[in-house]
């Protein structure tokens, strides 16, 4: 069994900073690729930031310039720091890997969601 799990989310008033982290613990051989998702109230889920083959990072339009991943592969780890935050930036976030099990088997595998409040 796999999991993933976040911290780091909370209020924070627009301008401010918050820093995300996930942790992968369980049965693993590898993770391919590790990143974040977000969906706000009544919208779908969307990609934030990735990192992808060969270990270039991937950001949405809307956070680039603000929002910097990064990852720890030996620890199994990814974060997220986000500056200049936004109330359109408000939703739960979603850490997500694509994770290769000790039997050879993969998965999408998903956190449970933290919530982030961007308000003033």
């Amino acid at each position: 069994q796999v999991q993933l799990v976040e911290s780091g989310g909370g209020l924070v008033q627009p301008g401010g900073s918050l820093r995300l982290s996930c942790a992968a613990s369980g049965s693993i051989l590898r993770i391919n690729t590790m990143g974040w998702y977000r969906q706000a109230p009544g919208k779908q889920r969307e990609l934030v930031a990735s990192f992808k083959g060969g270990g270039l990072a991937n950001y949405a339009d809307s956070v680039k310039d603000r929002f910097t991943i990064s990852r720890d592969t030996a620890n199994n780890t990814v974060s997220l720091q986000m500056n200049n935050l936004k109330p359109e930036d408000t939703a739960v976030y979603y850490c997500n890997g694509v994770v290769i099990n000790l039997w050879g088997v993969q998965r999408d595998t998903w956190g449970q969601g933290t919530l982030v409040t961007v308000s003033s």
